[in-house]
């Protein structure tokens, strides 16, 4: 979605569920501006009339009155914070998870994790900066201009005028004139944010990768430029905006002035005149709050944009009333592909795996690069076992992305009981092909939530038996906290066995109809891989399939076939027993492995 005006419906359209609450916080804003003029008008009043030293009883009432709106100005803008923050909060809630299951829920998705975090943070402020920011403050300053203008009428029609010529240069002249100026920078400063945002995790996260490749200086020198380009606009825009409110000041007192000389013309009590001039000034300056409102607007909406279109805006009006049910209440619509009332993971396990079958497949990640899959050819059937193992660089990786539906083929497809993998809907493909692959991700939760990943309801005993498979089981009960221990940021408090074995196990209880493992034993020594790798295939459900991916050949004894891959081909296949008997890259890594793991076993021991 392309036009910022469609994406603030569109976020109007998200906050339907909370109108109410909106709306009270509306009122509630315009009675503090109004209580805040009255108070100001009053006190003027009291003051100018106080200096002829009249009886008191003549300034009782003003007194009380002056005290009275002070006390309900602040009690006010309490409740009006109290009311937009809750109202606004919970739709920022609603729109976060809304936001992180739609990127959860794409396969293949091209947004890099700084960026991701950018659109999780700065750009769904924006959603509560419009409603905060912009519409509750434009509500409150229109009604209290309104109001102001008809009291003015009662005491001084042609002041009326005035004031109301005023307010429309402070309400409706400035806020065009500085939305025009700063529109082209604050398009620039959401998706310069995202850039620079994933630059910081690019800096942190991959230090020691830039720091091996020597690319550290560039990659400095990148976020550098981008963080000093972010701050000249950030000057700009606060140049700009000290030059709009300078204006905004000129308005008022020139407002001020036109009102008090036109007062004066018409025989107005001194006092009267005193009271529209200040309350002029008050007046004129709520107004001025529509100018920070539009330079709000401005600087929101390219991040407004961005979460529109990340929501799949292109269908905005059936997509916003299915969210405008609310998925938190008791009432849900029907669900779409990227609502959050779909489950993040699969329930229910599938019976028998489906048929799979790669033909020709050929991936390149560039134009004219070499093909990382050559033409590949293969059928698994269901129920069974297959590895696919190889030299680094061999594709295997690649398959296994092909296979799930992250990387699509350049030529060729994957289909799955004959229907192509990318037909299948990011809900349903998870149950018949999934598993462990390559960096799976660990969050900063439990043991319990990350597990549950894998299928969301599963109780205590398919979590236990998961765990065991996997070998994670004994260490979940020697934590103090169990099921309930929290691992850390990516699993930080774990080790990196301790951090394979969950991802593993979330794997093993997902229990999809072909189970996908990349390196599965990754990080463990020989032994404990050997033992894990027994029991995850023992785990896996009768008439489910396996492809294992491995650089590892022991263990494969029992598998139905190992298919060799080298350069993105596919150069021998056979069960082990008949690989190891032949000449070939099977054979010599046999040997070499072999020999290396007695020689770690002699040490160890």
């Amino acid at each position: 979605m392309s036009s910022g005006t469609s994406s603030e419906l569109v976020v109007l359209r998200l906050a339907r569920p909370y109108l109410k609450r909106l709306i009270g916080a509306g009122l509630l804003a315009a009675a503090t501006e109004f209580a805040g003029l009255a108070l100001m008008a009053t006190a003027t009043w009291l003051l100018m009339t106080a200096a002829g030293q009249p009886p008191l009883d003549r300034l009782t009432v003003a007194i009380v009155a002056v005290r009275a709106l002070a006390v309900s100005r602040g009690v006010l803008r309490y409740t009006e914070r109290l009311a937009g923050h809750d109202a606004v909060l919970r739709l920022v809630t609603d729109v976060r998870a809304r936001i992180f299951d739609t990127l959860a829920s794409r396969r293949g998705n091209p947004h890099p994790s700084g960026d991701t975090l950018s659109r999780l943070v700065s750009d769904v402020e924006a959603v509560q900066d419009l409603l905060l920011r912009v519409v509750v403050p434009a509500v409150a300053a229109g009604l209290v201009c309104v109001l102001a203008v008809g009291l003015t009428a009662l005491v001084s029609l042609p002041a009326a005028f005035a004031l109301a010529a005023g307010l429309v240069v402070a309400a409706v002249v400035l806020p065009g004139l500085a939305t025009a100026l700063t529109r082209r920078a604050g398009a620039e400063l959401a998706p310069l944010r995202g850039a620079l945002a994933t630059d910081a995790v690019d800096l942190t996260h991959g230090a020691a990768d830039l720091a091996a490749f020597g690319a550290t200086s560039d990659a400095l020198a990148t976020a550098g430029q981008r963080a000093r380009r972010l701050a000249r606009l950030e000057r700009r825009l606060a140049a700009l905006g000290f030059a709009v409110d300078a204006a905004g000041v000129l308005v008022a007192g020139l407002t001020a002035g036109t009102v008090v000389y036109v007062a004066l013309g018409t025989g107005l009590d001194g006092v009267l005149v005193g009271v529209l001039a200040v309350g002029t000034l008050a007046a004129v300056e709520i107004a001025l709050a529509l100018v920070g409102a539009a330079r709000q607007w401005t600087g929101s909406r390219a991040g407004l944009d961005r979460v529109a279109h990340l929501l799949g805006t292109d269908d905005a009006g059936s997509e916003v009333a299915r969210a405008s049910s609310g998925w938190h209440g008791t009432t849900t619509a029907e669900p779409s592909l990227t609502s959050p009332a779909d489950p993040p993971g699969p329930e229910r396990m599938v019976d028998t795996a489906p048929s799979v079958r790669f033909d020709g497949v050929t991936v390149r990640y560039r134009p004219g690069a070499a093909a990382a899959l050559d033409e590949i050819a293969l059928h698994v059937p269901p129920g069974r076992r297959v590895a696919v193992v190889g030299p680094s660089g061999a594709g295997k990786s690649t398959l296994a992305a092909v296979l799930t539906g992250a990387v699509p083929p350049t030529a060729g497809r994957v289909t799955l009981d004959g229907r192509d993998v990318s037909t299948y809907p990011t809900q349903e493909l998870p149950r018949l092909v999934g598993g462990l692959l390559a960096e799976a991700y660990v969050f900063h939760a439990t043991v319990r939530d990350n597990m549950l990943l894998g299928r969301p309801g599963a109780d205590d005993d398919a979590l236990f038996s998961a765990a065991t498979a996997a070998g994670l089981s004994d260490w979940v009960r020697a934590q103090p906290d169990s099921w309930d221990t929290v691992v850390g940021e990516e699993g930080g408090q774990l080790s990196g066995g301790q951090r394979q074995r969950l991802a593993l196990a979330r794997a093993l209880l997902a229990a999809p109809g072909m189970l996908v493992l990349d390196e599965p034993t990754e990080g463990l020594d020989p032994a404990a891989a050997d033992q894990v790798l027994a029991s995850t295939l023992a785990a896996t459900p009768a008439g489910h399939s396996v492809l294992l991916i491995t650089h590892r050949l022991s263990g494969l004894a029992e598998l139905d076939e190992i298919v060799v891959l080298d350069a993105g081909r596919v150069v021998q296949r056979g069960r082990h027993q008949t690989l190891v008997a032949t000449p070939g890259w099977y054979r010599d890594q046999w040997i070499l492995q072999q020999a290396a793991e007695r020689g770690y076993l002699t040490v160890s021991d």
